[in-house]
């Protein structure tokens, strides 16, 4: 389990998230959108807080994904092991992969996961980086690089990019179970966690989320701030609105990064 830079409900902070989105495994619950022409197919960051929910160890949960057909997708994922996975998947095989050592399984705390695409990078290392609570994950259980301008199924012009679940084209599987908030995707962007968030000033082990202003979303990018509840899937940068599945006003909710509400822990028998 993670422990510590973690999002306080004590903690002061200069940014107040207000609302999250309930996503329930059990409803099939999810959200897509249809993508347009990228403004840069190679170079994408994808930033969200996420708190679990039902933990069901042996069981795949989607956060992000692309599917384009058996052989070909894109996704970031809580694998069946608890570990979190970033891949490029082409042809049958891994086109660019990352998958943690560590285990995402702690149902009272709100992780903030950053992961950058930019296949264009000379640096065969910075072509796929994932961060986590404000801290670059460098020691992986499992990692391949993308070979130089390598195309990623997501961000791809007539594709279907879906959140908290891996849609099809008719319904979603693999449902993520759980709450997720201040979710930014920002096409033609490689961006670090720290345009995202920043330690707490007074107590600087405590990552937290800060004012948005300022980040560039390109043609494909949108923000969610779930602030609408009869239209959770509202762009709140003004493009597109994602298409909600499953998903209605009452799954707003107000446990939030900023906001830690207290659960009771399924992993406690």
């Amino acid at each position: 389990i993670l422990s510590g830079n973690v999002a306080s409900a004590t903690a002061a902070t200069t940014y107040d998230v207000a609302n999250s989105c309930r996503f329930d495994d059990g409803d099939s619950a999810g959200m897509h959108k249809a993508m347009g022409t990228p403004s840069d197919q190679d170079k994408w960051t994808f930033s969200c807080w996420f708190k679990r929910g039902n933990v069901i160890t042996g069981a795949t949960a989607y956060l992000l994904s692309t599917y384009v057909d058996g052989s070909n997708d894109s996704a970031i994922r809580i694998e069946s092991n608890d570990k979190l996975s970033f891949y490029n998947y082409t042809s049958s095989s891994y086109a660019g992969r990352q998958r943690t050592n560590t285990l995402f399984r702690d149902p009272a705390a709100w992780y903030h996961l950053v992961c950058t695409y930019d296949s264009g990078n000379a640096t065969a290392g910075h072509r796929m980086r994932m961060y986590i609570n404000g801290v670059e994950e460098t020691v992986f259980d499992v990692e391949t690089n993308p070979a130089e301008d390598e195309d990623s199924h997501i961000n791809t012009a007539s594709t279907t990019i879906s959140l908290a679940a891996q849609w099809n084209g008719s319904a979603m599987g693999e449902e993520y179970d759980g709450y997720m908030a201040e979710v930014y995707f920002c096409d033609g962007q490689a961006y670090a966690a720290s345009d995202f968030g920043e330690f707490n000033e007074d107590s600087p082990t405590i990552w937290q989320p800060k004012d948005p202003s300022g980040l560039t979303f390109g043609t494909n990018g949108f923000y969610l701030d779930f602030e609408a509840s009869g239209n959770l899937g509202n762009d709140a940068n003004g493009g597109t609105d994602l298409t909600e599945v499953n998903v209605d006003a009452v799954d707003q909710c107000t446990d939030s990064p900023t906001n830690n509400f207290c659960v009771i822990n399924p992993l406690d028998n």
